[in-house]
């Protein structure tokens, strides 16, 4: 499992493994059924405070990502994929409403904010097939 966290990015550590794990569940490349490393195991790769790992978990558990499996450890339940999907769709749909507010806020005309939304999301495109 891939994660990543960033300590300067403003974000909580367990809040940037939540998500990280919703969107990795959402796009496909965790599955159902499929465990996650264990506390331990992920706050070591990670080099962060297992407590960190543990409180992500809680969370994901509550919300219906991940379920215990008896004498196993956490797995991805059933219902995550679509569920990390109406997240994702929602948290990216929440930011990209702000940075519009903002655009719109700075004086900025409907069809210019749409020109750099074209352009932006051609260089997003181009930066990741890199």
């Amino acid at each position: 499992m891939l994660v990543h966290v960033d300590i300067g990015n403003g974000l909580a550590v367990y809040d940037q493994i939540v998500r990280q794990l919703k969107f990795a569940v959402a796009d496909g490349a965790v599955r159902s059924g499929e465990l996650v490393p264990s506390v331990r195991e992920l706050a070591r790769e990670l080099a962060i405070n297992p407590n960190t790992v543990a409180r992500a978990y809680r969370q994901l558990q509550d919300d219906g990502v991940l379920e215990p499996v008896r004498g196993t450890g956490l797995s991805v339940t059933a219902a995550a994929r679509r569920h990390c999907q109406a997240e994702r769709t929602k948290l990216i749909r929440a930011r990209l409403r702000l940075v519009l507010e903002e655009a719109l806020g700075s004086g900025l005309e409907g069809p210019e904010i749409e020109r750099m939304m074209r352009d932006e999301l051609a260089n997003a495109r181009r930066a990741q097939r890199k």
